[in-house]
Formats: structure tokens, sequence, C-alpha cells
């Protein structure tokens, strides 16, 4: 039995098959103990199943545990271990200043304070030669200033052990030894760029505390939900969603947490990646709008990846997806600056206390808006089975409306702060990386997303919003069909003369990784018909600071210059290259879960409206249709306005929108009358 889990801000989401057809299960996340939202998820499921349906339970959970531990800075109290003089490579960074033009921006302080960095007297020369050894004396003076400092991990970061890892290695079996948690450089990262890796260390020693108490306490809990209804233990086998778009054991995970920052979000880009795929649409934005965030993404063909990405304004230099994140959700607190201008966001309810129309929170949120709108259809979530207070939302809004005239401007003024929020991120993943977003369709989701999309599409002229079955899961259906996936690198830095040559001076190191990468995936459990190797290689022109991935197959140096070209706008095919970086994806190939198509209606089949209810629609209350997803039939259309219900998420077809249903399921908005795309001017 195979189940996925994504852990939001507000709730936790559950995605299984049973008799061959998807279903979904969502409760309130509990984030002060996440693991107990996955246990009640897996107590209903468990519940509803036969003692033959859940004989063993493959577990695969995408989780915000990282990624809150770094926003909150509640990780692990580490020491970093580095070369004796570089102890402030941490706090130094680069010269590159995140906002230029802010003369009160502030650097986010290091994770390691200055008095727990310590210096080891070693050092090893660029070309990996031994110029200082690493004495037994001295790492026994090491191991004693570390038992002082009384840390719950270390990391350890030398100077060129890309080259040679014989110094970290020797330190890091001593103090494994001594039972403290090692994070080692060139283990996790083995690159050159000494403050990335050094960074991508430490924020690896700062989660790994945290990700192992989580991890251990989800086994423990998954093993006594699954188990209790007939007091046999089961076989259960956990497994984490990484930054990357693949899984990897609980094992693996809690060993490099730092590949799981954006675990939920990843499992969302390749949930929407398989929607466009059933849609036939090749050029679409991903907009996750769950309860505290929203993410997006750009895809083209295919998912992005970068090792280039900052969260909490820190360097990670691992594989990550090209996902842009901001805080704008469900439950954005909006509120009055300073100034008196109207802010929502980044500030969030949570789960906990949550909207004021969950019955306990006080502070005006984007759902509460959405609730006293009638964008709900004046009922509660999940089909009802989550109630809204919708008088209370009402009367603590008319207290802190401010100058506006009615509750109804506030609830507007804040949904259109909110959508700008929104809107600027997508202009960042597109506009300003050179792609048009009229070119695309945007495939909202998340439990917020098919509320703002509409407004979004228009706003940039997008060619449409395409909303995917289970909207508010699509996360959890993007982690149940992933691959098992690890990232192998390490840096050779070697001058391409004739492709064939260089092919052979990177060989070694392809081998090298590819033994890695085929060891990991016999850990992971995967036979040879189900693995799969990708190699690639990161080349530059000489003299440039950064480069450009291509495939090994072919001539990579001609596919340099067409990537560099389609990257800068310019390419030169007389300057001469460098390889950087081998890489290799290493791939355990899972069964793939579908969506089935669903029933076309019968000649003449005309699905009409379960209701009607007044909404407001930018100032006017309007009667509006309300449709029940679960009956809406293949090729069945619909015009706006109108509200489409369903268990997990609800969503808007504003007036002048129309709406197709297609043998999938997925539903279609497009404009009334409006050409789509470049067209509409």
């Amino acid at each position: 039995m195979r189940i996925a889990t994504d852990t939001g801000g507000t709730f936790t989401d559950c995605v299984f098959v049973r008799g061959g057809k998807l279903q979904i299960l969502k409760v309130p996340s509990q984030p002060q103990n996440p693991a107990a939202a996955i246990s009640a998820l897996l107590q209903q499921v468990r519940a509803k199943l036969s003692a033959s349906e859940a004989a063993d339970l493959g577990l695969v959970c995408g989780t915000t545990v990282g990624t809150n531990a770094l926003l909150q800075r509640r990780g692990g109290r580490v020491v970093l271990i580095t070369t004796d003089g570089f102890e402030d490579v941490l706090e130094i960074g680069r010269q590159a200043r995140a906002k230029l033009y802010d003369l009160q921006f502030q650097k986010p302080p290091a994770l390691v304070p200055r008095e727990l960095r310590l210096g080891a007297v070693e050092r090893v020369a660029a070309d990996g030669a031994v110029l200082t050894k690493l004495a037994p004396r001295e790492i026994a003076s090491l191991v004693k200033k570390v038992v002082s400092k009384n840390p719950d991990a270390i990391a350890i970061c030398f100077l060129f052990c890309f080259r040679n890892p014989k110094h970290e290695a020797a330190l890091a079996k001593v103090l494994r030894k001594k039972g403290f948690l090692v994070s080692v450089s060139h283990e996790i990262l083995p690159e050159f760029r000494e403050f990335e890796r050094t960074s991508t260390t430490v924020i690896n020693a700062y989660l790994a505390p945290v990700m192992s108490a989580y991890l251990r306490e989800t086994q423990k809990r998954a093993a006594a939900a699954w188990s209790a209804p007939s007091r046999e233990a089961q076989s259960i086998r956990v497994r984490v969603m990484q930054s990357n778009g693949g899984i990897v054991s609980a094992e693996n995970a809690a060993a490099e947490p730092v590949r799981t920052v954006l675990s939920g979000p990843a499992g969302g880009v390749l949930g929407a990646s398989y929607a466009a795929q059933l849609a036939g649409l090749a050029q679409v934005i991903s907009f996750d709008m769950g309860g505290t965030s929203t993410d997006v993404a750009l895809l083209s063909g295919e998912t992005r990846v970068t090792t280039e990405s900052h969260i909490a304004g820190l360097p990670i230099a691992v594989p990550m997806l090209g996902i842009h994140t901001v805080g704008a959700g469900g439950g954005s607190i909006a509120r009055f600056d300073a100034g008196g201008a109207l802010r929502v966001g980044p500030e969030s309810a949570g789960a906990d206390p949550g909207p004021i129309c969950y019955g306990r929170g006080t502070l005006p949120t984007v759902t509460d808006v959405h609730a006293i709108l009638g964008h709900f259809g004046g009922r509660g979530l999940l089909d009802g089975g989550f109630e809204l207070d919708l008088d209370r939302a009402r009367r603590e809004l008319l207290r802190c409306k401010g100058k506006f005239a009615t509750v109804e401007a506030f609830g507007d003024a804040i949904l259109a702060v909110s959508n700008a929020v929104i809107e600027r991120a997508i202009r960042l993943i597109s506009i300003e990386r050179g792609h048009d977003p009229r070119d695309y369709t945007i495939i909202a989701f998340g439990g917020a997303g098919g509320l703002h999309a509409c407004d979004l599409a228009a706003a940039l002229e997008m060619r449409g919003v395409l909303l995917p079955v289970f909207p508010g899961a699509l996360s959890a259906l993007g982690i149940l069909r992933a691959d098992v996936v690890r990232d192998f690198s390490r840096t050779v830095l070697l001058p391409v003369r004739m492709v064939k040559e260089a092919k052979a001076l990177a060989l070694p190191a392809m081998r090298a990784i590819g033994k890695d990468a085929d060891r990991f995936l016999s850990e992971e459990g995967f036979s040879n018909p189900n693995r799969r190797l990708e190699f690639s290689l990161d080349v530059r022109y000489v003299g440039q600071a950064y480069d450009l991935s291509v495939s090994t197959t072919g001539d990579f140096v001609a596919a340099f210059h067409r990537a560099h070209e389609r990257a800068y706008g310019h390419a030169d095919a007389t300057r001469p290259i460098e390889i950087v970086n081998v890489r290799c994806r290493a791939t355990g190939i899972s069964p793939r879960i579908s969506v089935s198509k669903i029933e076309s209606p019968r000649p003449g089949f005309a699905r009409a409206p379960s209701g009607r209810v007044k909404c407001h629609f930018r100032g006017r209350a309007i009667s509006t249709a309300l449709y029940e997803r679960p009956s809406l039939k293949a090729g069945q259309q619909f015009s706006g306005p109108a509200i489409i219900s369903e268990y997990s998420a609800t969503s808007l077809v504003p007036p002048s929108w129309q709406a197709r249903v297609d043998a999938y399921g997925q539903i279609l908005l497009t404009r009334i009358g409006g050409k789509a795309g470049r067209d509409a001017r």
C-alpha cells in the first residue's frame, strides 16, 4: 500500500490508491508535532481498508520541517570545523549584496556564531597535495574543544577537500566514534566554491538533529497507526521527498536533510508537470497557493533544476527544482503598516490559531475574505466536514476594516494586495528570465489556488487556467508518482581542447560517481532494469565565474555554445572552455500512479448547477452557480460566474470566463470572447 503525505502550514494532505482509484484525505496540520498529523491520516486510511489491502505500507512524505527550521532559526547547535584562518567564511560570504539600494539592509546572522567556529591546523593544496598534515595530536585537541561546546551536530569543511578528502574523513571518523552527528563537506557537496560548500554543509548539520527527530517520530507513529487494528506488526518503509524532485529513504534524508528543504513544493511541481502532460500543454506556470505561502515555477517541456538556490538568505548548492516562494497564502494576515498602507503577509495564521472563520483566530486573513465574500458557497471546507464561522469572520473584519466603507471593500482590497504579491512572483520567474507569460497557461492548485488563478491570468494576459484533479492535494499526488533520485557531483576543472580528449579526461570522475550512484540504488532496493544513470557536465568559458550544465552525449561543446546563446544571448565558438563539474543523476524508477479518464455524458446531456448562491466579484453581489466537481462529466462546459466545489479545494469562475472539463476531469478556464495569449491586447 503506497501512501503519500504532504505537510502544509494549515492542512496535511494524503493521497493513496484503493480499488484502482485515487483517493484523498486532509487533516489540520500540527506544527509542533508534524508526525502527529501523519499518524491521524494513516489511522483514517487504515480504518477504510480490509486486512488484505493493508498488509505492508510504503509511506512517502513531503515535509516542511527543514524549511521551517531554517526560516524560524530552530535548528540544532552546530560547531563548524574548518581550515585554520578560514573560520569567518560564513560571515564574509560573497561581495554581492542582496538588496543593493537598501541602506538599512542587514544580512541574516550566520547559523554558527563565531565562538562555535574552530580552526584546524591542516592544509591541502588546490591540486590535492597535502601541505600541512592533520596530526593525531591536532585531532585530539579538536575533539576536546568540540566536547566542551556541547553541540547537537558538527560540520567539517576543509580547503580543497573535494580534491583530497583525507583530512576530513580522518576527523569525521573520530568524531562519529564519539557519538556526534557529523556532516562532512566532501560527502555532502564535493565541489569547489568554498563559501557555498561551507554554507551547504553547515545547513545540513543545522537541520540534521531536527530532521532525524522528526523522521524517528514519523516512523514510530506510522508503525503504530498502521498496525493498530490487527495488533500485528506490519512492514513499514518510509521515504522522503527531496528538493530535486525525487524521493529517498528516511535514513538518507536524515543524513542529508539539506536536500529536503523544498520537499513539499517539489511535489507540487511534479504534480503540475503531470497535469500539463494530461492536458497536452507544453508551456505552463505552476501556481501552488496553500495556507501559508505560494510557490510558483515555470515549466517548459521539462522541470528546471538549479544549484544556485537561496533559502532564508542562505545559499544552498545541492540541486533543487527552480521554485520561487512568497509569503502569500490563505492564512496570510492582513494589517495596516505604520504609514497606513494595507499589507498582506508574509505572517500567517497557520493551522494554530488559523483564520478567524476557523473559530480561534483573531486577525483577518485571505481565507476570511473569501468566506465573507461568498466564495465558498456559504458552506464549510472538506465537503462541509470543516465548518466555517462566517458570522465571526464578518464581525472581526468589521472591527479591523479601518477607513474602508464596508467589509466587502476591505476584503476586495486584501485580495488585490495578495494578488499583487503573487503576480510579482510570476513576473520574476517569467518576464525577468526572458519568458512571456502570455505564452503560458497557469496550473492552479493548493487549497487557495483556484480562488485567485483567473484574476492572475487576466492581469498577466495568460492563455488560461487549468484546474487539475485533486487540486488541494496535487503536491501529494506528485510525491506519490515520484521516482527515487539522488544527484552526485565532483569538481574536475579540466581544459577542453577536443571533445573526445575531454571526455577521456573526465571518464575517471564519471566512473567514480557512477559507482557511488550504483551503490545508492542498490541500497534503495532497485535492480538493473529499474535503474537509470544520466551524466552531465558543468561547462564554462575560461575566465567565467559560472557555468551551464549540458549532457555528456554527443558533442557537448556545441551543446554548451547553444545553451550559452539561449541563456545569455551570445556565444563564442573560438573561446576556450573548461569542464568544471561532472554530475550524475541516479534514478530508481518507481511504479507509476495514473489518473483515470472520467465518464463522458450521454448525447444532449447538460448538467445543471446544484444550486445558486450570492457571491461578490469586484464589489458586486452576483447570483452565482454552484457546481459539485465530482458530478461533472467529460466535455461539459459552463460559463461564469460559478463556484466549483470539491473536497480538497474551491475554485472560482468569474464573470466573462468559461469552463470546459477534459477527459481526465481537469477543468480548463478561458476568457469568453477574448483571444488567448499574445493576441490578448
